[in-house]
């Protein structure tokens, strides 16, 4: 397991689970959030996201996390192992509110990005329906076969699939 590409709702833990891989796998961990946005949550043009991820999958070692769908191709063809956080809406409904009552908003420069409006809500409370199938879609194309795929479907399952992990490094 040397390039992890992880993917899941917003509020499924993606950010913390790639702050402790990159520890175990001691990888250097990339945010995708803190990539594409910039403090004032002013995106980065998508053709330099795009040619920056491409970039960042050239290296030997690491670990990404965000969805960005329009660009998830080019991390699955590189990644050996890709891991779904497939939590359920409630869940991540709580991890987003969580995420803010614990952090605050904006960048805090360790991979949590907070902006909670409207559109954010949606997204997150209709990710299972419109998103999943065609993250799952992408994973079955680009990544089937010669990658690892791991779905943690509860932070629990996560923590425990980090504690095989950590020992397997050992």
């Amino acid at each position: 397991m040397k390039k992890v590409a992880i993917v899941g709702c917003g509020g499924s833990g993606k950010s913390y689970l790639a702050r402790e891989l990159g520890k175990i796998l001691d990888a250097p961990v990339t945010h995708l959030d803190a990539a594409f946005y910039d403090d004032e949550w002013n995106p980065l043009p998508m053709d330099k996201f795009a040619e920056l991820q491409r970039e960042l999958v050239a290296q030997p070692r690491w670990v990404i996390d965000g969805n960005y769908n329009s660009t998830l191709q080019t991390r699955l063809e590189a990644c050996d192992t890709v891991i779904l956080m497939d939590v359920s809406t409630s869940a991540a409904l709580w991890g987003i509110l969580s995420r803010q009552l614990r952090h605050g908003a904006g960048h805090k420069g360790n991979g949590v990005h907070n902006r909670i409006h409207w559109g954010v809500i949606t997204y997150v409370a209709t990710y299972r329906r419109r998103m999943r199938p065609r993250v799952m879609a992408k994973i079955e194309q680009f990544a089937s076969g010669r990658t690892d795929v791991v779905l943690l479907a509860n932070r629990r399952q996560t923590r425990r699939w980090l504690h095989k992990v950590a020992a397997q490094q050992r």
